[in-house]
C-alpha cells in the first residue's frame, strides 16, 4: 500500500489542508460545552437575558466557522482523494498494458476489472476518510478528556475509564472482522467471475441447456458470499450496541457522582452538563473512529492487491530497434535491393513453446521461413498450436527456446511499438469497439484519409456493409452487436489494412465468410501494389490451398511443410483434414 503514496504526492497542499481544517472544527467544537456550561452557570442561573442572547450569537458563530472549515476540509480531502485514485486508476491501466499475454491470462479478466473498479474506489475512500477523520477523531477523543479534567478531575477518570473500555472493544472487534472483509473481497472476485463468463458465454450456456446447472453454481458461489459477509455484519453490528452500553453506563456514572458534587457544590449544573456533552462527544467521535478504521483496512486490503498488480512485470522485456524493415520502417518491397529481398518476412528457427504453469509444450521445434510478399497458409486440428505460432511473430508471447525473426532480426530485439507498427493482426474473435466505422478503421492508423479507408474497406470485402449501415459514420455498437459475423470479420479485417502492415496475420478470421468472399478477400490480398507477407490460419483447406507454402501442425508440431499438391502426396495429416472437408463439400 505504501508504494501507492506516490500518487499523493501532487496533492501535497491538500493532505496538510483538509487535516488542518478539520482540526479547527474539532477544536470549535469542543468549545461549545464551556459556551453552553457559561449559559447555564450565568445566563440562566441570573436570569440575564443579555447575556444568555450573546452567548447564543457565539454558538452561531462557532457553528458557521465549524461549517465552513468542514466545507473546506471536505473540498480539499474530495480532491486529494479523488486526484489519487484517477492518477492510480491510470497508472494500472497502462501497467496492465504493458503486460505480456502470458501475464494477462494468469491475473484474469475479472481480477483486472476487480483492480480497477471495486479496489481502486476502495483506496479513494480509505484515503477521503483518513484524511478528514483519521487525526480529527482522536483529538476530539483526548481534547474532550483534556477539557474534562480542566472542569474536574475525579469526574474526568470516568472519561480515563470509559475511553480505555471502548479502545478494548473496538480493538478486538476489528481483530476479528477485518479478516473477514478480507474474505469478502475475495468472494466477491469469485462472483464477479463466475458473471462474467457466463454473461459472456450465455449464448453457450442457452444452447446445451446448462442455466439451471450454472443457477446451482452462482447461487453456491453467492451463499458463500453471504455466509462471510454475514460474519462480518454480526461482528460489525456488535460495535454499535457495546460502545452504546459503555458510554451510556459511563454518563450514568457520570451523572451520579456529578449531582452529589453539585449537592455538596464542588460542581456547578452547566458543568455536569459540559461533562456530559464531552462524553457524547466522544461516543460519536469513537464509533465514527472505528469505523473509519474498517475503511482504512479495507482501502490497505484492495491497496495492497492492487501493488501486487503492479509487482507483476511483463515476462517479454523490450529491445532497443526502433526501425522494423531492413531498409527502414515502412519501405517498400519495390525500393529493396536483391540482398535485402533475400531476407524473409519472418523466419522461425526451431522455436518451442511452453506456457506458464502448463506441464505439456504448446509448439515443439517449429522451423520455417516466409519469404517476403508470400503467403503463409497454417491448418492442423483443433490445439495443434495454429494461434500460439502466429503470436510469437509480434510477440504476444515469448518462445520458450529457438528464435523468431522478422526481417532478418530476432523479434526480441526490436520495440514493441516498432515491432507491431508493421504487424496486423486479425484475431479469432472479431472485436469491434463503439463508435463510428471511421473511429474503427482508424484504429490502427489514426490519420488514415476517408480513400484509404474505403480502399480497406474494399479490399476486405465489406464495401456492401458501409453502405448499408450508411456510410464511414455509421455508429458501431459495443463488441459489433448489430453486425452479423460475416460482417464483423469483413471490417476487422479492413481495420488491418488501414494500416498498410508488412505482415499481416489472419487468425482463422474468415471462419464466417462463404467461399466466395473469403477466395475474393484473398485474391484482392495478393493484388495489392505492395502485398504484405500474409499469415493464414484456418481450418478450411480451401482458405490456402493457394498459398505459397502450408504449415501442417499436429499437436504443437510441424507434420509438413509445402505447397497443397506437395502436402497431398507427403503428408497423412493434411490428406486427412483435406479429404475430409472435400467429400463433405461432395456431399453438400
Amino acid at each position: 500500500m505504501k508504494r501507492l503514496f506516490i500518487y499523493l504526492k501532487p496533492y501535497r497542499k491538500e493532505c496538510i489542508c483538509a487535516p488542518l481544517f478539520k482540526m479547527l472544527e474539532a477544536t470549535f467544537e469542543l468549545f461549545v460545552p464551556l459556551v453552553i456550561a457559561a449559559i447555564i452557570d450565568t445566563g440562566i442561573a441570573s436570569r440575564d437575558t443579555g447575556y444568555i442572547v450573546r452567548m447564543c450569537l457565539v454558538l452561531v458563530a462557532l457553528g458557521l466557522i465549524g461549517v465552513t472549515c468542514s466545507i473546506t476540509a471536505q473540498y480539499f480531502s474530495a480532491r486529494a482523494a479523488v486526484g489519487f485514485a484517477s492518477r492510480l486508476r491510470h497508472a494500472l491501466f497502462e501497467h496492465l498494458q504493458s503486460l505480456s499475454y502470458t501475464e494477462i491470462d494468469r491475473l484474469g479478466t475479472s481480477t483486472m476489472i476487480t483492480r480497477m473498479t471495486s479496489d481502486v474506489n476502495q483506496t479513494q475512500s480509505g484515503v477521503n476518510m483518513t484524511l478528514r477523520l483519521f487525526l480529527r477523531s482522536p483529538f476530539i477523543v483526548l481534547g474532550a478528556m483534556v477539557m474534562a479534567f480542566t472542569i474536574d478531575f475525579r469526574s474526568a477518570l470516568i472519561f480515563a475509564a470509559a475511553i480505555v473500555l471502548l479502545s478494548l472493544i473496538i480493538f478486538v472487534l476489528m481483530r476479528i472482522s477485518v479478516p473477514l472483509m478480507r474474505q469478502v473481497q475475495q468472494r466477491l472476485d469469485s462472483i464477479l467471475g463466475i458473471t462474467r463468463e457466463n454473461l459472456t458465454g450465455v449464448r453457450v450456456i442457452r444452447a446445451f441447456g446448462q442455466e439451471e446447472h450454472e443457477k446451482a453454481e452462482f447461487e453456491q458461489r453467492n451463499s458463500m458470499f453471504t455466509s462471510v459477509q454475514k460474519k462480518a455484519g454480526k461482528v460489525s453490528a456488535l460495535m454499535n450496541p457495546l460502545t452504546y452500553v459503555v458510554i451510556n453506563a459511563a454518563v450514568i456514572w457520570l451523572i451520579w457522582t456529578g449531582a452529589i458534587q453539585v449537592n455538596l457544590g464542588i460542581l456547578t449544573q452547566g458543568q455536569v452538563v459540559a461533562l456530559y456533552n464531552y462524553m457524547s462527544q466522544i461516543l460519536v467521535e469513537l464509533i465514527k473512529f472505528a469505523n473509519l478504521l474498517v475503511t482504512i483496512n479495507k482501502a490497505i486490503a484492495c491497496g495492497n492487491r492492487i501493488a501486487g498488480v503492479f509487482d507483476v512485470t511483463s515476462s517479454v522485456k523490450e529491445g532497443t530497434v526502433d526501425v522494423l524493415d531492413v531498409c527502414g520502417a515502412g519501405s517498400a518491397p519495390a525500393a529493396l535491393g536483391e540482398e535485402q529481398k533475400a531476407v524473409p518476412a519472418v523466419r522461425f528457427r526451431h522455436v518451442s513453446l511452453t506456457y506458464q504453469g502448463s506441464q505439456d509444450t504448446s509448439l515443439e521445434d517449429i522451423d520455417f521461413e516466409a519469404p517476403r510478399g508470400s503467403v503463409t497458409g497454417i491448418i492442423g486440428g483443433t490445439g495443434s498450436g495454429k494461434t500460439s505460432l502466429v503470436n510469437l511473430i509480434p510477440r504476444f508471447y515469448e518462445a520458450t527456446s529457438g528464435s523468431v525473426e522478422v526481417n532478418g532480426r530476432d523479434v526480441r530485439e526490436y520495440r514493441y511499438e516498432a515491432l507491431r507498427r508493421g504487424i496486423a493482426v486479425v484475431p479469432q474473435k472479431a472485436v469491434l469497439f463503439h463508435g463510428t466505422i471511421r473511429d474503427n478503421m482508424r484504429f490502427g492508423c489514426e490519420d488514415a484519409a476517408d480513400e484509404q479507408i474505403m480502399e480497406a474497406i474494399r479490399i476486405a470485402q465489406a464495401s456492401d456493409v458501409v453502405e448499408k449501415k450508411g456510410g464511414l459514420d455509421a455508429v458501431i455498437e459495443q463488441g459489433g452487436r448489430n453486425l452479423s459475423g460475416g460482417q464483423r470479420q469483413r471490417l476487422t479485417i479492413a481495420r488491418a489494412l488501414v494500416s498498410k502492415p508488412q505482415i499481416l496475420i489472419l487468425d482463422d478470421s474468415a471462419s464466417a465468410l462463404d467461399y466466395a468472399t473469403d477466395a475474393a478477400l484473398r485474391k484482392a490480398i495478393r493484388e495489392l501494389p505492395d502485398a504484405p507477407s500474409v499469415f493464414i490460419v484456418s481450418q478450411r483447406a480451401a482458405s490456402i490451398r493457394q498459398a505459397d507454402q502450408i504449415i501442417v501442425l499436429d499437436d504443437g508440431r510441424m507434420a509438413g511443410k509445402g505447397t497443397h499438391e506437395e502436402l497431398l502426396k507427403s503428408c497423412q495429416v493434411y490428406q486427412e483434414i483435406y479429404y475430409s472437408q472435400y467429400q463433405k463439400e461432395v456431399q453438400a
